[in-house]
């Protein structure tokens, strides 16, 4: 099959030039047991792709990117029973294993043996099913959808309704679980408060989305690109800022002293302390970001206690994906979360480069590589 391959991380920008994903036909063995064998239909393009790409978030090289993704059941290894070929599926980059502690607790995007296997580059059984002449590729967090053809954990896999184009449908596999999960998982956002979005991605603006559907009556989306600001007030904002020096005062002008809740999805620290200084006392500050390991974000500690702040994480929006990714499709099919307007570009497999130049320069909001 053809797939894309980054061989080594940190390439010179622009990627249009410095080549780093190369399509190469690769091998695939076939699906082991709990495994499937899915024909990719349609793989978005991330930022999570993208600090890999540029080493922000480093995993082990050779590797086929792509986590983002839909497609179409062809092959169930032994032991699967309740998936048949030509389901549709979307794959969630998280495998949850359903018996260590944090699964069994009802938090499967904490996964144990799933985050091993996600940072090792294999499948949750530990296996690499992917071969370029005859040396293993690792897989990008149990995915790897760059690639016409995956074999992937049956626990990476949700049977979606097959009517949703799968372009739309990969969506649901990181932006909408990630930035819809964060406003109602990990944040909890009650109707009639404030909510702050910095970042104006896929996640970001999943996220936009989000406040608008659980009634949240001040809605301030903030971003450095006048034309993600736009998106944003189309999709539920009601208020847009532009980043910059006087970001934080003229959101705590605009709410009376910071708004209930902050959101980062910038993977920025300069954002993550935009968002934290522009929380109200007693507010909530999330980060959906994932920035450099080497990152620190200081703050002072005495306003935890002092103004009863919480500052949380939120990974794969704190989802069960089994759960979640089929109650945001209703969502979206009803007219409540209108997904459809977060995709920017289709592009092909032999695209990716430039892509991921667009991506960068934040010139674009969720770009779509599609097989069809």
């Amino acid at each position: 099959m053809k797939a894309a391959i980054l061989n080594e991380m940190g390439r010179s920008r622009p990627y249009a030039n410095s080549k780093p994903l190369v399509v190469e036909e690769v091998d695939l063995d076939p699906p082991g047991p709990g495994e499937l064998l899915v024909k990719i239909k349609a793989t978005g393009l991330c930022h999570s792709d993208l600090s890999v790409i540029n080493g922000d978030r480093p995993r082990p090289m050779p590797m086929i990117l792509g986590h983002e993704a839909a497609g179409e059941v062809v092959e169930c290894g032994p032991g699967i029973s309740d998936l048949k070929p030509d389901d549709q599926v979307v794959m969630a980059f998280v495998p949850s294993c359903g018996s260590c502690l944090p699964c069994m607790e009802g938090r499967p995007a904490l996964c144990e043996p799933g985050a091993r296997a996600n940072g090792a580059g294999t499948l949750l059984s530990g296996a690499r099913r992917l071969q370029f002449h005859k040396k293993p590729i690792n897989h990008h967090i149990g995915v790897s959808g760059y690639a016409e053809y995956a074999v992937v954990s049956r626990r990476s896999a949700i049977k979606v309704d097959a009517s949703l184009p799968a372009h739309e449908a990969a969506l649901f596999g990181c932006a909408v679980l990630t930035g819809v999960g964060a406003v109602v998982n990990t944040a909890k956002v009650p109707a009639g408060c404030s909510v702050a979005v910095v970042g104006l991605g896929g996640v970001g603006l999943s996220a936009v989305m989000a406040a608008n559907l659980v009634g949240a009556a001040e809605i301030i989306a903030i971003d450095t690109v006048q034309e993600k600001l736009e998106v944003a007030s189309r999709l539920g904002a009601t208020r847009t800022v532009k980043a910059g020096p006087d970001a934080i005062k003229e959101v705590r002008d605009l709410t009376e002293g910071g708004v209930d809740f902050a959101l980062e999805m910038a993977s920025s620290v300069p954002a993550l302390q935009l968002a934290f200084d522009i929380t109200r006392r007693g507010g909530t500050t999330v980060t959906a970001s994932l920035p450099h390991p080497d990152h620190r974000f200081f703050f002072p500690a005495v306003v935890l206690a002092a103004e009863e702040r919480i500052l949380k994480g939120s990974y794969l929006g704190s989802c069960v994906p089994v759960r979640d990714i089929p109650r945001y499709i209703s969502l979206y099919q009803r007219g409540k979360l209108p997904v459809d307007k977060l995709l920017s570009e289709i592009v092909s497999l032999e695209e990716l480069n430039e892509a991921f130049d667009r991506l960068a320069d934040a010139r674009s909001i969720r770009q779509v590589m599609t097989f069809y």
